[in-house]
């Protein structure tokens, strides 16, 4: 098959790209703003695409032209305080992958969606893919992902006849993202290490995260290619990861402290930059269902690796040592290049791109 991946060298995408590359009999074709150098590049034709402006139409007909399916994987989670930037990288990134993929008639185009996408829960009861995909108002990565889903059903409606397939993830983790999440979740200097040093975990003991491995999402997708398995399907690892999963991850105690405390000062931090994620991922924590994963267990044969405690724990342990991939998404992040960086380009939470 003639793949094409949008975001492929993030978190997901360099993953997915391993695992097709692997099967020796696939053309690829990888679109990123940043391109692998060396070994990495290898078996595939890289191309340089900012889905972030309309300035990518081009590179997206001329990439999807002749394709059998379109993996679109390509996100933005910073800078935080560029609101604008983000809507238009991910809302407007997956508008324009869909006006190429009704221009250039690719007849299978795989959208990773997420758990954030799905409107806020009624009891701690696991959801199916019926469940309405509103998202949680107080956070923009929900708002947006809620927003892709309805671009996908304009695109279904239109008649296109493409067939769409929808993953929804939980939060998705490895070890080699340990140096990407250090970069996007941590301030700058601040050093792997001071997590050894975390006595108490103060939050609220209510926290719980759906999370599965990348490597368990990397074989959803090739089931989904091998199988043209249309609709949506939800990606999760059971048991879940709760507030106490996480402090014994972290060697931590927890000690509950009600989720508005903790709003309210994590607001306060961002606002003054002092640490670089918004509240709206603390809301999706407490509003978002767990996930019922039947339809993908069932009709894709698919079956996690890693329970969730595993991979947080895989993850945590990703961002002691701050491990890193090759590809630019997930270089090493070092606490001495960190102000070098912040100098030339800003911090991270308000960082334009290059």
């Amino acid at each position: 098959m003639r793949i094409v991946i949008t975001g492929a060298t993030g978190n997901i995408g360099s993953v997915v790209v391993q695992r097709l590359r692997a099967e020796g009999t696939h053309d690829l074709v990888g679109l990123a703003r940043r391109l692998p150098e060396g070994p990495d590049g290898r078996g595939v034709d890289w191309r340089p695409a900012d889905l972030s402006t309309d300035a990518c139409h081009d590179t997206l007909v001329e990439a999807f032209t002749g394709a059998d399916a379109v993996v679109h994987l390509a996100w933005g989670f910073q800078p935080s305080h560029d609101l604008a930037y983000l809507a238009e990288l991910g809302v407007g990134g997956t508008r324009r992958v869909l006006r190429a993929v009704a221009g250039t008639g690719v007849p299978h185009l795989v959208h990773m969606s997420s758990v954030g996408a799905y409107s806020p829960k009624r009891d701690d009861r696991p959801v199916d893919e019926s469940w309405p995909t509103g998202g949680v108002r107080s956070s923009r990565y929900s708002r947006h992902k809620a927003a892709a889903e309805r671009l996908l059903d304009r695109h279904e409606a239109s008649g296109a006849g493409t067939l769409v397939t929808r993953l929804r993830p939980g939060i998705v983790g490895q070890r080699a993202a340990g140096s990407a999440l250090l970069r996007y979740g941590v301030p700058a200097l601040v050093p792997p290490k001071a997590l050894d040093l975390l006595p108490i975990l103060p939050m609220d003991r209510r926290l719980t995260i759906p999370m599965v491995h990348t490597d368990d999402v990397a074989e959803a997708i090739v089931a989904v290619l091998h199988r043209r398995a249309g609709g949506p399907f939800n990606l999760a690892a059971d048991p879940p990861v709760t507030a106490a999963v996480l402090a014994d991850a972290l060697g931590a105690r927890l000690v509950h402290v009600p989720s508005a405390v903790v709003r309210a000062a994590m607001s306060a931090a961002w606002h003054a930059h002092l640490q670089p994620v918004d509240t709206g991922w603390l809301d999706m924590g407490f509003a978002l269902p767990t996930l019922d994963t039947t339809r993908a267990r069932t009709e894709l044969d698919w079956t996690p690796a890693k329970d969730g405690p595993q991979v947080i724990a895989e993850v945590i342990e990703g961002m002691r040592r701050a491990a890193s991939g090759r590809t630019p998404v997930l270089r090493p992040r070092t606490v001495l290049g960190a102000p070098g960086d912040a100098a030339r380009r800003g911090p991270v939470a308000v960082r334009r791109r290059p």
